[in-house]
């Protein structure tokens, strides 16, 4: 049985390889869960984004769906300050809304191995 210490913690692992995104670069929330060595539960990514609170300094808006393109939220405009956000820190979409991954992906540095 999992309690609230191991979300916690989950999250904090999440939460410190969003801070690691450049600004300007996009990470996939897939991409994001396997370098919080979590694969497979790019969801989680997505719901421990969405626990943030309104004035956090992880910057959410640079995680993005597999096809580049902002997850909508029903009920919210998340979406739409998501799209300013990254258009401040000069990340354009295409014409279907979709940010060229090809150009705009976060590649980190692997370390050691």
């Amino acid at each position: 049985m999992s309690g609230a210490g191991e979300s916690t913690s989950t999250y904090q692992r999440i939460y410190q390889v969003v801070r690691r995104i450049p600004r300007g670069r996009v990470a996939t929330y897939g991409q994001i869960a396997r370098l919080a060595e979590l694969p497979g539960r790019a969801r989680q990514v997505g719901y421990a984004l969405h626990a943030l609170p309104a004035n956090t300094r992880v910057p959410w808006q640079r995680v993005v769906n597999g096809l580049g393109k902002i997850s909508l939220r029903s009920g919210s405009d998340d979406d739409r300050l998501q799209r300013i956000l990254l258009g401040e820190e000069g990340v354009r979409f295409d014409r279907a809304g979709r940010i060229p991954l090809d150009r705009y992906i976060w590649r980190p540095r692997v370390s050691g191995k």
